[in-house]
């Protein structure tokens, strides 16, 4: 990590930000029913309703969890470099 420039870490922040993002909608679209042309109301005799299988607390769980992993990442990823050893210097 110490070879990485301030700009390359950036960069990487919000590639995980996006895969972290994807995956999150991934996640909280499971078990959501399907919609499209079939479900058209003049079609059919069932209703549709919107949103997704998943409870709203879960959803919310999910997306907590997902940002804590995101900020954990980016203070791990973007924490200054200190030169030496790579511990922190202490001034006597």
């Amino acid at each position: 990590m110490d070879r990485l420039n301030a700009g390359q870490r950036v960069v990487i922040v919000i590639a995980i930000g996006i895969a972290l993002a994807a995956l999150g909608l991934f996640l909280t679209k499971l078990g959501s029913p399907r919609s499209g042309w079939h479900a058209y109301p003049p079609l059919t005799r069932g209703f549709w309703r919107p949103g997704t299988g998943l409870p709203a607390w879960l959803r919310l769980i999910i997306w907590l969890g997902l940002t804590g992993i995101w900020a954990c990442a980016s203070i791990v990823l973007l924490r200054p470099t200190t030169p030496g050893s790579g511990g922190p210097q202490q001034n006597p």
